[in-house]
């Protein structure tokens, strides 16, 4: 004798015969959990079939005309449940058709160049965001400041590199064509200090017009969200002027680090700056070095991260070994933010 387990639930005992039956008429299946009564082991049906030498086989109810009607059309194509609209209900389901179905616009709606790669750059920073927004949501978290940060962030960005030519203005660029390690200088303030006091400034805007203070998970969010935006305007720009020139293979697999790696690594230095900011907001008797530690921190992973990328392939995993730092920082802040707001509060 033998009891079938489903779902949680004990059915039975049957002898092995109408065990058999019951394989044969569907409502037992052969991959079912069975227990022998007499010895307590315990395998599926089939092991119990071939161990009592019983061979069973499902029986087709009919053909497959005669199938399709008993299954009915409404399971085929349910148009009842489509037409009452609960599938927009489904809002994770229709967010991923969206992030599927999006590329495909580019077959029909003409793009210049720069358009193509900057829709392409702006459907990866979707994604990020939706998965920092998983990570990182709280109730102070808006769609609405969500896209100014995104867009001001952009906006900045093209006026201040691409019309007033603003890196241009800082001398310790000059460093960055230098040799390692010297070259470090050039890429902490020169680039890191520059990039990240760009991409700073929407949070700056965002928290001086918040109607309340905001937390540091919330700026955290804001942050990755500006960083994103910088990567993607710098991943277009490379991609137009640079990658443009180098062999297929090599274009396309730093086209691909631009639209994925590289936003990444900006959103979790600008996340840094979030962090930072939040707490001279909430606690502006130490602004200063609060506001010091959101551009220097930044900045520091920044510039040691560019110095060693483009020395040789060692340095490009130590290079990758300061970006998991940067990562692991922004989750070490961000889980003992409580005690150093009670530190801070004193």
């Amino acid at each position: 004798m033998y009891y079938i387990s489903r779902n949680g639930q004990d059915f039975g005992p049957y002898d092995i015969q109408v065990l058999a039956a019951y394989v044969r008429t569907g409502q037992i299946l052969k991959c079912d959990e069975a227990r022998e009564q007499s010895t307590g082991e315990v395998n599926s049906v089939s092991y119990f079939l071939k161990k009592n030498k019983i061979k069973a086989r499902v029986q087709n109810k009919g053909n497959i005309f005669s199938q399709f009607k008993d299954i009915g059309s409404e399971l085929i194509f349910p148009k009842k449940t489509i037409a009452s609209r609960s599938w927009a209900k489904e809002r994770t389901l229709l967010i991923l058709a969206a992030i599927g179905l999006l590329p495909t616009l580019l077959w029909v709606v003409p793009l210049w160049d720069w358009g193509v790669h900057y829709f392409i750059s702006l459907y990866f920073s979707v994604i990020w965001g939706l998965f920092f927004y998983y990570l990182f949501k709280t109730n102070q978290v808006s769609l609405k400041a969500t896209l100014t940060v995104f867009f001001l962030e952009q906006a900045f960005i093209f006026l201040a590199w691409n019309v007033l030519g603003i890196p241009n203005l800082n001398p310790f660029y000059a460093f960055t064509k230098s040799v390692f390690p010297v070259s470090i200088l050039g890429f902490v303030f020169g680039v890191g200090i520059t990039e990240e006091l760009a991409k700073l400034i929407p949070l700056l805007i965002i928290a001086s017009m918040s109607k309340k203070p905001l937390i540091p998970q919330a700026l955290v969010f804001y942050g990755l969200m500006s960083g994103i935006a910088f990567g993607v305007f710098e991943g277009v720009e490379y991609q137009l002027n640079t990658n443009v020139n180098l062999e297929y293979t090599q274009s396309f697999f730093y086209n691909i680090s631009r639209l994925t790696s590289l936003p990444f690594m900006h959103a979790v230095w600008c996340g840094i700056a979030g962090y930072f900011i939040s707490f001279a907001k909430l606690y502006p008797k130490y602004r200063i070095s609060l506001y010091a530690l959101a551009l220097l921190v930044p900045a520091i992973l920044h510039g040691i991260y560019d110095s060693l990328v483009g020395v040789n392939i060692i340095f490009v995993v130590l290079a990758i070994a300061v970006a998991f730092v940067g990562v692991i920082m922004l989750m070490t802040y961000l889980k003992q933010g409580v005690n150093y707001q009670s530190k801070l509060r004193n």
